[in-house]
């Protein structure tokens, strides 16, 4: 069985992707990876209770999911205390003016994203992702809106939801709008660049790894091959703003809902953060689940601290 999901811009085509669910399946029976997984206390019998409560009084549940819940399946996040990438680097992701006026500063990103996306990509759904799909397909989840890159819900087979800062296994064409897989872009890196080595240190949340500016100078980065024009990941890098249409969509599913949870999120980023401040205006109940506290603490009537994989599993539904 296959999920086929696609993501069109305003500007262009749109791009099928294909994930074989039959690869995910197993997934929760292994080990979750629990390398940048920040430390916590397995869940108390009464959070686990009351979890249960709320998602068995939700109706048309909407979850907005972040950086924490792929954090299981190897794949770090940025803030998380101890073993977020600003905990263990200063380093930071690059900006949208970056990569947009800067010709070194794209080679740069290319050239790290090259290296990393075999291992990226690779990376496969923890028990999280797949309770969340078994919700929506029991009815309960109306609608999942993701603040992650990674593709994970979608290699999980959820269908009904919005990638709200778009997906890295698609790349588009900042001149004619034309969208193209991400593995296809790694075949044309491999031709241009045959004799070009370099060893990844690291591992960051975007799917790239680190290199020093030696190794990136000769990595040739491919154009359009369509138009010439700049190629970019289909994601809202720091500094974008998601686009008014998808915001629209968002709200619109919003307002169909009877409950809120977030899962893996602090909430620091605006873009997911306005989504709890409407359903606080509407009076909807929110439940947070995120090891450390988020930035919606406060509008939430529950708040747990557990692992994602290890607490949403446990929930029946009625």
């Amino acid at each position: 069985m296959e999920n086929m999901f696609c993501a069109g811009r305003a500007a262009g085509g749109c791009t099928t992707l294909r994930f074989h669910h039959s690869r995910s399946y197993s997934v929760a029976k292994t080990s979750p990876n629990l390398t940048f997984v920040p430390a916590s206390s397995p869940p108390d019998p009464t959070e686990v209770e009351e979890l249960q409560h709320f998602i068995s009084h939700s109706q048309r549940l909407f979850v907005m999911t972040g950086a924490g819940i792929s954090t299981e399946s190897g794949i770090p996040d940025y803030r998380s205390e101890g073993v977020g990438l600003y905990a263990r680097t200063d380093r930071r992701p690059i900006q949208h003016a970056q990569f947009v006026h800067s010709a070194s500063a794209r080679q740069r990103y290319w050239a790290r994203n090259f290296v990393g996306w075999p291992k990226f990509s690779s990376h496969q759904p923890n028990a999280a992702h797949l309770a969340l799909r078994n919700w929506e397909r029991l009815g309960k989840l109306h609608w999942l809106v993701t603040q992650n890159v990674d593709a994970l819900h979608s290699k999980a087979g959820s269908q009904q939801m919005t990638e709200l800062h778009g997906c890295t296994h698609r790349v588009f064409c900042l001149g004619c709008g034309d969208q193209t897989p991400r593995s296809e872009l790694q075949e044309r890196f491999e031709a241009m660049n045959p004799t070009w080595t370099a060893e990844g240190h690291g591992v960051a949340p975007d799917g790239d790894v680190f290199l020093t500016e030696d190794q990136v100078r000769y990595f040739r980065v491919p154009a359009c091959s369509k138009c010439g024009g700049i190629l970019k990941p289909d994601v809202t890098f720091f500094g974008d703003s998601v686009s008014r249409e998808r915001v629209d969509l968002v709200r619109q599913r919003l307002a169909e809902s009877d409950s809120v949870l977030v899962v893996g999120s602090s909430l620091q980023v605006y873009s997911g953060y306005r989504f709890a401040l409407a359903a606080h205006e509407k009076k909807l109940p929110i439940a947070i689940l995120n090891i450390g506290p988020t930035r919606s603490d406060h509008l939430a009537s529950l708040k747990l601290n557990s692992r994602c994989g290890e607490l949403l599993p446990l929930i029946a539904l009625q």
